[in-house]
């Protein structure tokens, strides 16, 4: 009997399962385990192939019939902000963001089920406790940092601001993978996600890193619409990355 653990992954397929992104679709992942001394760089191949970090396991979509869910990365050397980003920047610039390892906090809990309960009531993590949150941060074979977005203390006697939103990120050789970001839904007219995808291109250009990576886009898909206006990007199709320039046309507009 071999005991040996596989030196190659492993790649199992789920059960189909309503979409969440597009009405009337069922959706299959293909996925596999990121554990062990050889995490990180399999997070990276499989990163740079399409598929997505979720605790120890790296998945991508395999949908029968329906293409639909693209793998997007900004061009983090060559972004410039729109016009409408800059006010974004100049909107936000009393927030000190810090990078810390992933580990969670009760007041990041606090941050992550308000913006649970305003923005996502009905998603597949809105029933999400303090462990879940906990395993959600923890649970990384890779080089993963949990970022704090605060604003900058006012008086003398406050040794940190108030923490306003957060993003959990993986290090990778070529660029940030943003894993997942949330904000207190009381600020929201900062336009947050956008300031963190902001923060993050900054991190990237001056790590030297060539990309940052933001998951899947949907044509279709209102609430992905926003991944698209960070130009110049690639997108992951049949024949590898391919640049965009301009946004694509959604179904929405």
């Amino acid at each position: 009997m071999n005991t040996q653990t596989p030196t190659s992954p492993q790649f199992y397929l789920t059960a189909p399962a309503v979409c969440p992104y597009l009405p009337g679709e069922m959706e299959r992942k293909v996925f596999t385990h990121l554990v062990g001394p050889r995490a990180t760089d399999m997070n990276d191949l499989l990163t740079q192939g399409g598929f997505r970090r979720s605790q120890n396991i790296a998945y991508r979509p395999a949908c029968e019939s329906c293409r639909a869910c693209i793998s997007v990365r900004i061009l983090a050397k060559e972004f410039t902000p729109t016009r409408s980003m800059r006010r974004v920047l100049a909107d936000n610039r009393d927030i000190v963001a810090t990078a810390f390892p992933a580990q969670p906090s009760t007041e990041q809990f606090s941050i992550f089920r308000r913006y649970l309960d305003h923005r996502h009531q009905n998603g597949g993590m809105s029933d999400m406790s303090a462990l879940d949150f906990a395993i959600m941060v923890e649970d990384t074979h890779v080089r993963t940092r949990i970022i704090e977005y605060r604003l900058r203390p006012t008086g003398p006697h406050q040794d940190k601001g108030e923490l306003i939103g957060v993003a959990l990120s993986d290090m990778m050789s070529d660029g940030l993978s943003m894993v997942y970001s949330f904000f207190d839904p009381a600020h929201a007219k900062r336009s947050l996600g956008t300031f963190m995808v902001l923060d993050h291109i900054t991190r990237a250009q001056t790590l030297g890193l060539p990309h940052v990576y933001l998951g899947y886009w949907v044509k279709g898909s209102r609430k992905m619409d926003y991944k698209i206006r960070f130009l110049p990007q690639e997108h992951l199709m049949n024949q590898g990355w391919e640049r965009v320039d301009s946004a694509p046309g959604t179904d929405s507009e």
